[in-house]
């Protein structure tokens, strides 16, 4: 009768509370090993993931910018020596771009410095380009310059100091006559100005051979575009359908496009004409302020009052000029940029 029953309840009471006990052991070791390993795994992946993508080495925290560490030129940081005598006349020569801003200017400078006369353009009042009016400048033959280009190594390395004073682009026309109302790419504008592109159909445009002006090797205009466009490399040869003026010029280059031609010059000598049409780069025009402020349009510049350093307080004073609220709105008032 009681071999029928099985084994006594003490068997099963020691069978339960082995089991649990090797489940309780076993449970320990599992979490033991999680824990020990995850911080360790937590603390040599993760953070060092997170840091490779939100903490770049090579990119400087917001509060240390270049923009907020060198704030924009003004009339009260001009770093300029002041130690050379006054001039009986201010001379000026250079960019045929900056006439409209450097007569403006030289009129408020009239203004506020009576006995200080001033001229632009030398010998007879016509400016001859960046180039030479800085080779002017070297020479002695000015105090000042405006140019549309920086400087050149060598022209740094001579003592003369470049100012920024306010920002240009460079407008790519055609006459409203040209059948072509498109715009170009930035290549393709290189291609047309090395000659590998001769005709507007490979562009777009009807079948009409190319003709390009090009502007003076004098002017900053000309080194820009060379630049920027060209990347450094020559522009195609002079010939039947290319041709290259020999003075920084611009009402001439306009009134020579005709049905056919392109050329390029600062926006604010084409911006109100009613006989050219601005062609758009990469999709961009260069009356778009913005887009020429924030680099979009590729063809911008910021053009400059060079002179020697040391220099006399009649220059430094007509820069300074530049640089203040009135002369930066004299800039906007000639269709260049304000800093």
């Amino acid at each position: 009768m009681s071999a029928s029953k099985g084994p006594p309840p003490i068997v099963y009471f020691v069978i339960v509370a082995l089991l649990g006990i090797g489940g309780w052991y076993g449970y320990q070791r599992y979490f033991a090993g999680t824990t020990s390993g995850s911080p360790s795994s937590t603390s040599s992946s993760v953070p060092t993931s997170t840091s490779s993508q939100t903490s770049p080495p090579a990119q400087a925290p917001p509060s240390q910018s270049t923009t907020q560490s060198t704030p924009p030129l003004s009339a009260s940081n001009v770093d300029l020596q002041a130690s050379v005598p006054d001039p009986t006349v201010l001379r000026m020569d250079g960019s045929v771009s900056m006439v409209k801003y450097v007569q403006s200017l030289r009129n408020l400078y009239g203004q506020r410095y009576p006995s200080i006369p001033t001229t632009y353009g030398i010998p007879d009042g016509t400016p001859n380009g960046s180039s030479r009016g800085l080779a002017a400048l070297l020479n002695g033959e000015v105090q000042l310059a405006a140019t549309s280009r920086p400087l050149k190594p060598e022209e740094a390395t001579a003592g003369i100091a470049a100012i920024p004073v306010a920002r240009d682009a460079i407008a790519v026309v055609v006459s409203v006559d040209n059948p072509f109302q498109g715009g170009l790419t930035l290549q393709q504008l290189g291609g047309i100005y090395q000659g590998q592109i001769r005709n507007w159909s490979e562009v777009g445009g009807p079948d009409l051979p190319l003709r390009i002006l090009n502007r003076s090797p004098d002017g900053g205009t000309h080194d820009l575009f060379k630049n920027v466009v060209l990347f450094g490399q020559d522009f195609a040869p002079d010939g039947p359908n290319f041709k290259t003026f020999q003075q920084d010029v611009t009402t001439p280059i306009l009134r020579e496009l005709g049905r056919d031609g392109i050329s390029y010059a600062t926006v604010a000598h084409v911006l109100n004409q009613q006989t050219v049409r601005i062609v758009p780069i990469d999709g961009v025009s260069p009356t778009d302020e913005t887009s020429v402020r924030n680099g979009t349009y590729p063809i911008s510049r910021n053009v400059f009052l060079a002179t020697t350093d040391p220099t006399s307080s009649a220059v430094k004073n007509f820069i300074e000029l530049a640089l203040s609220p009135q002369g930066q709105d004299l800039a906007r008032r000639a269709e260049l940029i304000p800093l």
